[in-house]
């Protein structure tokens, strides 16, 4: 697997001797450049340049927008066959008649699996926080949501250009460090790396198959290496959506039996000082969950919330705000990062 990409590690080499009107660069003013660009575009952000962010994601946008307009242009027939496929739906689902009980089982049946699919996906990118909640899941939808570290790493090692982006940079520095790596960290990195390239397919299996935050680094590494598409794929949907997702309901189950969480409320009550103030707000908040699970059709849920719901769907409103925030500032850097490479470009054919 390893082997893969020798020809794309003689591709980066030859970019790396980059030309400025017949002289080569200096690999380490090269370095240097890239650290004070990159610098420069971490600077964009909307708490610190709010009109610049927002006018260069404006900009990202409208130049999105022009690329796949660009690309449906030449794809005519394509985007043809779409509309009348859509204008067909359309059809189907507004014209009243015998099928109407088919359309609305499958609108209801799709709904639902796009609903707890985008859960999959945003509990595996944390809601843009870097942070894996490990209980908003279902399986396809996580492995969903582990493709772009890998389409991201793959496409840099058959380039040979360097993207910006903190999780591969650090891959990058940890192979260059191998050998001289010495905190817990870098060895578990190391680890997860060297199990994904040597054993493949069930490699990929066994990191997908536990909760695990260092995920990321499979799928970079399996990008790096260049490891086909299915087998990645293949190994994480398996591993997430029928090995974890069932370790997962088997926990839940276990910890939120109702003699646990009994013991689990007596614990709280049993901290000295804030024990007795917390245990009441907590069992009160498991209890109403409870009700809202088990009520029966017809029978409205019971109503009202304490502090600790009311806290924690504030929790849920502040990721979702700074997911939109961390999108703003993605797309910002980006154009950014263009103006940055336009630049460079019109410097090598001065």
């Amino acid at each position: 697997m390893a082997e893969n990409g020798k020809n794309c590690d003689h591709r980066r080499v030859a970019m790396n001797k980059e030309q400025y009107n017949g002289n080569f660069t200096d690999p380490s003013s090269m370095n240097e450049k890239k650290r004070r660009d990159r610098e420069e575009r971490q600077n964009i952000v909307l708490w610190r340049q709010p009109l610049v962010t927002l006018q260069y994601f404006s900009l990202e946008i409208l130049v999105i927008l022009k690329e796949w307009t660009s690309k449906l242009w030449h794809r005519q027939n394509i985007v043809m066959c779409f509309l009348l496929l859509l204008a067909v739906l359309i059809a189907t689902y507004y014209v009243e008649g015998a099928h109407q009980q088919y359309v609305q089982r499958i609108e209801k049946q799709l709904l639902l699996y796009a609903y707890w699919i985008g859960l999959g996906i945003l509990s595996s990118v944390g809601l843009g926080t870097g942070l894996h909640t490990f209980l908003l899941y279902l399986g396809v939808g996580t492995a969903i949501g582990e493709l772009p570290p890998y389409f991201m790493a793959r496409a840099a090692r058959l380039s040979g250009a360097e993207p910006d982006d903190e999780e591969y940079q650090e891959f990058e520095e940890m192979l260059e460090n191998a050998e001289t790596a010495q905190d817990f960290a870098s060895r578990t990195k190391l680890a997860i790396q060297n199990l994904v390239q040597k054993v493949g397919f069930f490699g990929i299996l066994a990191c997908a198959s536990i909760p695990n935050p260092l995920f990321d680094l499979a799928g970079i590494t399996c990008g790096h290496f260049l490891v086909p598409f299915w087998t990645f794929f293949g190994a994480t949907l398996i591993g997430k959506a029928i090995i974890k997702m069932h370790i997962q309901k088997i926990f839940v189950i276990i910890t939120f039996s109702k003699h646990i969480v009994e013991q689990m409320v007596a614990f709280i009550g049993a901290v000295p000082g804030i024990g007795p103030s917390l245990q009441k707000p907590f069992q009160e908040y498991l209890e109403a969950q409870r009700q809202k699970l088990h009520h029966r059709s017809g029978v409205g849920t019971p109503q009202g919330e304490n502090w600790l719901s009311w806290t924690f769907e504030k929790l849920v409103v502040v990721m979702v705000c700074y997911f939109v925030l961390s999108i703003i500032n993605s797309m910002a850097q980006s154009y950014a990062k263009r103006l940055q490479q336009r630049f460079s470009s019109e410097e090598k054919t001065k």
